[in-house]
């Protein structure tokens, strides 16, 4: 049954069919075909796959980033990190890295920082003397930024199917996180000063105050969040209606940068994206469970045991296969569609630690949102840029190499995952 399902899986993704119904109609053929699973069963499975308090925080996380992108509250970002790190080689392009970081701090989602922010930062970029291709490839790769920095939806995906605790693994990514975005800043500045890219004037005090004045109230959200998840105020659950909730009550009624009118379109919007995730998330869990049934786990586990003993050599090997599925297909689906196959192997046989991997795995989807052939950031920004993909795939993969050197240093260094977490939530 597993050939099958895959094949079929792989067969229908290949022919263009959306993922959820791919992985639908590969689990309905696998049933039939082989007739001792109950077709009753899976329906079942299709509901509790998504019937988890934990996945409400999706929702509210998206619907908040939608609020901000339409609040204009990314424009506020950008113009900070402008105002900050401006001046230097490639200001603008690390200005674009700083904004994204903050936005993905406040929305969890890649495709909703390279949807709200990289309209703004191309063409501030290509304004200022940048060429497109470089000025798309900074904005996608720093939107990537959102998965790994919390609060991010894949690690609350992660721990709904772990039970690990979701304000670890946010407290786990906060490092990874700023540490990619330093490497990222370091190749801008490198390829800007060779290219003699452009860089702004020195920008005073008052000015660097005006633009930090100008974004506290968006910058207060994280905060807010963290801290109340850190402190046991409320759940990442609540965190997450809270985010929605500030983000709503700052662009309504603060700002005024948004009307009742304008809520039913933002409402809709976060709802549909919901669904989709939603509808994936039901259907691979129908798939996790034939695949358990089969035994696939234990299987692989079995071949993975008999390749190689050691610990170094199995992480290495399962950042390639999640670097690859993750260049393949959708972040959300190789998520699901792992965990209940690798979690046992690498936790349970090697003893890796739980948040640690939990990381690993929403580092290396991180990289494959931006990873071509199909990766969701890159086929937003080329509509966005309204570049050709050919173009952008050749200008993003300078940004890959230091976001992949910062993977294997927390790979094999899990002290730059664990340490926050065992400081603050033991």
């Amino acid at each position: 049954m597993i050939w099958l399902l895959v094949t079929v899986f792989f067969l229908l993704a290949a022919l263009r069919m959306q993922v959820a119904f791919a992985l639908g109609f590969a689990c309905a053929i696998a049933i039939v075909v082989y007739g001792d699973i109950p077709l009753a069963a899976i329906p079942h499975k299709l509901v509790n796959g998504i019937d988890s308090y934990v996945f409400l925080a999706i929702p509210l996380f998206l619907l908040a980033g939608n609020l901000m992108n339409a609040g204009g509250l990314t424009d506020r970002l950008f113009k900070f990190g402008r105002a900050m790190v401006g001046s230097i080689y490639g200001g603008l392009a690390h200005a674009c890295v700083l904004a994204s970081m903050l936005f993905a701090w406040m929305s969890g989602s890649a495709v909703a920082t390279v949807g709200g922010l990289g309209e703004i930062e191309v063409k501030a970029l290509t304004d200022n003397g940048y060429d497109k291709p470089f000025a798309a490839a900074v904005a996608t790769s720093a939107s990537v930024l959102g998965p790994i920095i919390p609060p991010s939806i894949p690690m609350i995906i992660y721990a709904a199917m772990t039970e690990q605790s979701v304000g670890k693994l946010f407290l786990g990514g906060i490092i990874p996180g700023l540490l990619m975005a330093g490497s990222l800043m370091v190749l801008i500045y490198l390829l800007s000063r060779k290219r003699a890219y452009p860089k702004d004037a020195s920008t005073a005090v008052r000015e660097k105050l005006a633009a930090f004045k100008e974004a506290f109230i968006p910058l207060l959200m994280p905060a807010i969040m963290l801290g109340g998840i850190v402190s046991g105020i409320f759940t990442p659950t609540e965190a997450a209606a809270v985010a929605a909730l500030y983000a709503l009550t700052i662009s309504l009624f603060v700002y005024r940068t948004v009307k009742l009118k304008d809520l039913p379109r933002i409402f809709v919007e976060a709802m549909i994206t919901s669904a989709v995730i939603t509808f994936i998330i039901s259907n691979t869990s129908a798939m996790s469970f034939l695949l358990t049934v089969e035994q696939a786990g234990i299987k692989i586990a079995s071949a993975v045991l008999g390749f190689s003993s050691s610990r170094w050599v199995i992480l290495l090997v399962v950042n390639i296969l999640l670097l690859l599925f993750g260049a393949l297909m959708e972040a959300g689906v190789v998520l699901i569609l792992f965990i209940p196959i690798l979690y046992p192997l690498v936790v349970g046989q090697y003893g890796v630690d739980p948040i640690h991997f939990g990381i690993i795995m929403c580092a290396n989807l991180m990289i494959g949102v931006a990873t071509p052939p199909v990766g969701v950031s890159l086929f937003v920004m080329t509509h966005v840029a309204k570049l050709k993909m050919e173009r952008l795939m050749r200008a993003i993969l300078p940004f890959l190499v230091p976001i992949i050197i910062i993977l294997l240093l927390l790979t094999y260094i899990p002290q730059i995952v664990t340490f926050l977490p065992n400081m603050f939530m033991k």
